[in-house]
């Protein structure tokens, strides 16, 4: 598996799996399966890198992808963990503008492409699909609202408890009363998502495990009690 290979898919069925795709009429769906590229890429393999030409919308059918910025100083910011059904690079639709990211594969992934000029061309020609894209963009904008206010008001702990709680809705596996989540991210990765260091993120997971609110294993985190880490997000 590797860059630029050719997934084969069955028919369009697929799509009902991607959220901004679920409620449209099956024979919209056709064409847009007709319309998507597939690609398959390996962990840690680039999918696109800041600052190349726009070209297309992306959605993640398996695996994870991770949205990244890089600062002045060379370090990496992750902007987002992206998992199965999420979009990304959708910013880009109706202007020709550079990625404005970098997005990596976090692990093996399947990605869907549209070309952006093919999906405008759908976007066209029907207002449900229109609707839907409206939608999305809305909810990144909130997305992106939310993280500059955490970043503006709350201290690091706060951080911390929503990167986790966020994770956990996005990535995690309900279990009994927990929240376990499998994710292939170093300490740096998770300091980014928070915005701060790596030995003040190791701190503060540290803590969180003292108090019996959190317990991690390799790659594993587990929200021992969700309802107390909500009550640290002011």
């Amino acid at each position: 598996m590797g860059e630029g290979m050719d997934e084969k898919n069955v028919g369009f069925g697929y799509l009902k799996n991607i959220p901004v795709f679920a409620a449209l009429p099956d024979e919209l769906l056709k064409s847009i399966h007709a319309k998507t590229i597939d690609r398959l890429y390996r962990k840690g393999t680039v999918i696109f890198f800041e600052g190349d030409p726009g070209a297309g919308f992306h959605y993640v059918k398996t695996g994870k992808v991770k949205i990244v910025k890089m600062t002045d100083d060379g370090r990496e910011h992750i902007i987002k963990i992206l998992g199965a059904g999420d979009l990304f690079a959708e910013v880009l639709l109706f202007n020709n503008r550079p990625y404005p990211a970098t997005a990596v594969a976090v692990e093996d992934s399947a990605i869907g492409v549209i070309k952006n000029i093919d999906l405008e061309k759908l976007v066209l020609s029907s207002n449900l699909l229109a609707l839907e894209l409206i939608k999305a963009l809305s909810q990144r904008l909130l997305y992106t609202q939310q993280k500059i206010k955490n970043l503006a008001l709350n201290d690091v702990t706060a951080r911390t408890a929503e990167v986790l709680l966020r994770l956990g809705r996005e990535q995690g596996q309900k279990n009994g009363g927990r929240i376990d989540i499998m994710l292939d991210l170093s300490r740096q990765d998770l300091a980014s998502l928070v915005g701060t260091t790596r030995e003040t993120v190791t701190r503060t997971l540290a803590a969180l495990k003292r108090d019996g609110l959190i317990d991690f294993t390799g790659q594993k985190i587990m929200l021992i009690k969700p309802d107390q880490l909500l009550r640290l997000i002011p």
